[in-house]
């Protein structure tokens, strides 16, 4: 009798156990938000800060405006562009940038005839085929 007792007193127990286990709630949050107002463009990885001026190649804009690159990409799916990556953080720059909603200067941005590109991307952040 006294086993039976010992099972059922332990039986209520592992009920009272997981009947008072927290259940883990998984949680996906995606914000995308609006994209940086970046006058030369903005760089296409986290934190996106603002690129300076000849980072991005002219094919990058459509007139003044950028066409974007990361999750607010809205070029087309083949697009590929030239970028100075000496001009990345990730590669050691360390200059000026501009600030979020700074205005372009006509006189800073780069023609074709000018800029100095070394590596082409697409406009997700990936290294294109195409390298220079």
């Amino acid at each position: 009798m006294r086993g039976f007792t010992f099972l059922v007193l332990a039986a209520i127990a592992g009920i009272g156990f997981t009947a008072t286990a927290h259940k883990a709630e998984a949680q996906v949050g995606v914000e995308i938000g609006v994209a940086p107002e970046c006058p030369y463009g903005y760089y296409d990885a986290a934190p996106y800060n603002c690129a300076p001026t000849g980072y991005y190649g002219p094919e990058w804009f459509n007139g003044d405006g950028f066409i974007g690159v990361g999750p607010w990409f809205h070029g087309a799916n083949e697009f590929q562009g030239n970028v100075d990556n000496r001009l990345h953080p990730e590669h050691g720059y360390k200059g000026p940038t501009p600030k979020r909603g700074e205005k372009a200067e006509p006189s800073k941005r780069v023609d074709s005839a000018h800029f100095k590109g070394n590596e082409m991307r697409d406009g997700r952040g990936h290294v294109a085929e195409g390298k220079k």
